[in-house]
Formats: structure tokens, sequence, C-alpha cells
């Protein structure tokens, strides 16, 4: 259907939030994170801050939908077009059907220009037929199909089994409250380099660049940020603070840390709790987080990190895949130790929205023995009375409590203690372990399970 290779960015799309919108879900189609996708090209494309907005609505939105998206257009799209040209019809149904502000002939006047400088008069002609037909016929109404499993699936753009795997283990109640929720865009925290700074002074300087700033209800180091990119901030770039979701900053507290504890931080990449955990440190002291990542690259992203927030001096980064630990690491060296474990990250739904579409529920079995053999694998490294806090960012039993259970069952020297929070928050169970659900706090779903070495 396209003419030549139009892979190449013209100058006239780098102005354009909604060409540029389609070139992002492009890649993410092809693989890329949404998140790191969105931050390159709003880097690299020339879009004021409304258009900047506007992208990031439609490559989140139209993902976020694909599948209610793709049900709508199936009557109307008959045999194989290109990728982008399906990107550019569902960014404008999405458009119609979700955004308030855009009338509808202006949708249509900027998906037909598109189609035209992109593709060719064919295209055009394509596009233009199928956006007067779905105005024409209207979209199908989701309330008429019949299985409730399905009609979910579709109106919350979920894959069934996922929804079958949260209905079984939630409920219908908790899963319905949970999808109404994963669509809604993420909220922009950052946590509090204490290193530095407090939460008060790093709100002020926030505040005086233009940021409007809420406390968090989740943890007292995090801000909750809006109308502004927080990386491109003076407060980001002198490491007052850095780009953390709430609930993640709830595993280091429960550390029991001191300022000469050495801790191990198991599967550490990007560097966010390595970098929460030695702000409870000091060099001067002894105290150093030793951090492990399986990938060269990311092993130095933890040490830019931590030295953009100036606690380098007691971060130890290597590459070493947590599983051979002891390769390292003799016994009993380890006065905490913190698993953030590799995971399936169901619970970042609203900030990966790809992500629901790419992973089965065998996947999550698989990580369920991966998260296992890390943590037989850095059991011994840790003293007699030390911390084992374990987390992950799903919300599947298989990757949570089940792991636990598997851990205990093997290592009956350690026992669960209460995972604390400062804000008393709701999720922990009946055995101390905390779980926070998308729809909880508007953060992303975690689990946490604390457990204290014993003998």
């Amino acid at each position: 259907m396209s003419k030549g290779n139009n892979t190449k960015i013209a100058t006239w799309e780098m102005t354009n939030a909604r060409a540029m919108a389609i070139r992002a879900l492009e890649k993410v189609r092809q693989g890329a994170y949404s998140n790191l996708q969105l931050n390159q090209v709003i880097q690299t494309a020339k879009l004021d801050e409304r258009d900047v907005h506007l992208l990031t609505t439609l490559v989140y939105g139209v993902i976020q939908h694909r599948l209610t998206l793709e049900y709508w257009l199936a009557p109307f799209v008959r045999g194989k077009i290109d990728p982008w040209v399906k990107e550019l019809l569902m960014s404008a149904v999405f458009q119609m059907e979700y955004l308030d502000k855009v009338p509808t002939h202006a949708i249509f006047d900027e998906a037909i220009q598109i189609a035209k400088r992109r593709g060719h008069d064919g295209v055009r002609k394509f596009v233009t037929g199928v956006l007067h037909a779905i105005e024409r016929q209207g979209l199908a109404d989701l309330n008429e199909i019949e299985d409730p499993i399905e009609r979910l699936s579709i109106q919350a753009s979920l894959p069934i089994w996922l929804i079958n795997q949260l209905q079984l283990e939630l409920g219908m109640e908790k899963t319905v409250s949970i999808t109404e929720k994963i669509n809604q865009a993420p909220a922009q925290s950052a946590r509090v380099n204490l290193a530095l700074t407090t939460p008060e002074l790093a709100t002020e300087q926030l505040k005086k660049e233009g940021f409007e700033v809420t406390p968090s209800q989740v943890s007292p180091d995090a801000l909750r940020l809006n109308h502004a990119h927080v990386a491109s901030s003076q407060a980001f770039i002198n490491g007052l603070v850095t780009l953390q979701d709430e609930s993640a900053m709830l595993m280091v507290p429960n550390l029991g840390l001191t300022p000469n504890s050495v801790v191990l931080d198991a599967a550490a990449a990007p560097g966010g709790k390595t970098t929460q955990i030695a702000t409870y440190l000091s060099a001067e002291l002894g105290g150093r987080v030793d951090a492990l990542d399986i990938h060269d690259h990311k092993v130095q992203l933890i040490m830019q990190n931590a030295e953009r927030l100036k606690v380098a001096d007691r971060v130890f980064a290597q590459k070493l895949d947590a599983r051979q630990v002891s390769t390292k690491f003799v016994d009993n060296v380890f006065d905490a130790i913190l698993v953030d474990a590799p995971c399936s990250g169901f619970g970042l739904l609203r900030r990966k929205p790809e992500i629901r579409y790419e992973k089965t529920y065998a996947d999550s079995q698989k990580l369920h023995q991966i998260q296992v053999d890390i943590l037989n694998a850095v059991a011994p490294t840790l003293k007699v009375g030390g911390m084992l806090v374990y987390g992950t960012c799903t919300i599947l039993k298989s990757e949570n409590e089940d792991v636990i259970d598997e851990f205990l069952a093997q290592h009956p020297d350690f026992e669960i203690c209460e995972t604390k929070t400062a804000f008393d928050l709701k999720g922990i169970d009946a055995r101390g372990m905390l779980h926070i659900f998308p729809d909880d706090y508007d953060s992303d779903g975690f689990f946490i399970a604390t457990l204290r070495k014993n003998q």
C-alpha cells in the first residue's frame, strides 16, 4: 500500500504530534518499551508542550485500548494493510471515542493528511473511506458481547487468559475494579533523595520550576508531580529527586538498615532501589550496597544513577546473575538483602501497557522458578538475624506468595515478618505480606514479603 521506503522520518513529521505518535506506535509494535520510545521521540521531535501532551495521550491511549480498537475496526478493514496505516486508523478511532476536545472533522482532516503525505493518494482514499464509513455506520456496542469474560477482555483491552486468572485469584469484583484503573494515565511520581535534601526543600525547588507538587499517600519519600517532564528538571539533573513509583519505594524501609550495613541488591537495574538503599548508608562507617545485574549496560546505568544522586561512594555495581552469587560472595556476609525480582510486570500496566499483549501465564510460571532460584541462591549469604525483602511489580499469585511459600518450604530458618509501611497502608494479608493493586492508590501494583533469617 505504501510507496517506497517510508522508514525515514520526514521533516514535516517532526512537528506533527499525530504523525510522531504513529512512528512511536510502530516501534512499540516491533518490541520497543512505550515509555522509552516516548522519551526518545520527545527528545528528538520538535514539539511544544501541548503537542508533547497530545503525543503521549495518543501513544498510551492506542496501546491501552488496542484490543478494543481492533474490535471496532475489524468490520471496516478487509485484507492486509500496512502496519502504520492500521496505527493511523486506530489513533483516529481512539481520538473519536476517548478524547472530548478534538472535533471529528479535525481528526479526519489530520488522519487523511498524514495518509497522503506519508503514503500516497491510494492510502488517502482508503483512510478517507474507512473513516467516513465509521461515521455513517457507527462502532459496535461492546455491551452486546454475550460472554462476560470476552466482553470484559474487549472493554478493558486485556487478554482473556489474564481476565480469567485475575478472576480466579481475586474475584470478579476486584478484577473489574482493576480493569477500570489500568487504562488511566499513570501518575508521575518521584523519590526525594534524602542523601541531599528533604521532601519540603525538594517540593520548593520543583514548584519554582513550574511543577504542581502533592504529597504521596503511599510513601513519605514520594512526591506526585504534574505539568512537566521530571527528567528534564534541574531538581532531577542535580540529583534532588529521581523517577520511581510510590509503591516501589516501600521495599527498602523494611531492610532494617543502619549506616554501616552491608547490603546486597540482587537484581538492581536501573538502580532506583540501590540508590534508595544508599541513602541509609555511610561509606565512612563501612556501609555499602553491592548491586547486581546480568547486563553490562545496566550495570553502567546503576552507577550513572548513583553518581547523579551523589551516593556512588557506597554503591558497588557489577555484572552477575544473582543465581550465581556464591561465585563472588561468601556465606553470612550481608546484613540485608533486597530481591526486586524479575517478573511479568502486570502491576505496571498503566506505565507499560504493551506488556499485556506480550506475556502469557506460561511466562509467569517460568519466572516463578527463576524467582525461587534467586532466593535460594542469595539466602546463604545473609547473616543470621538479617532481613531479606522480596518484591515484584506484578499482581499474579504465582510470582508472589507462591514463590515465598516454595522458598520457606526449603528454608525453615527463615520466617515471614510483617511488611511495615509509614502510612499504615491497606493490603497487608493475614501473614504480613503486602499486596498493592493498581486500583488501591493509583500507583503501580506491587507485592512485598519481608523475611528474617533466624538460624
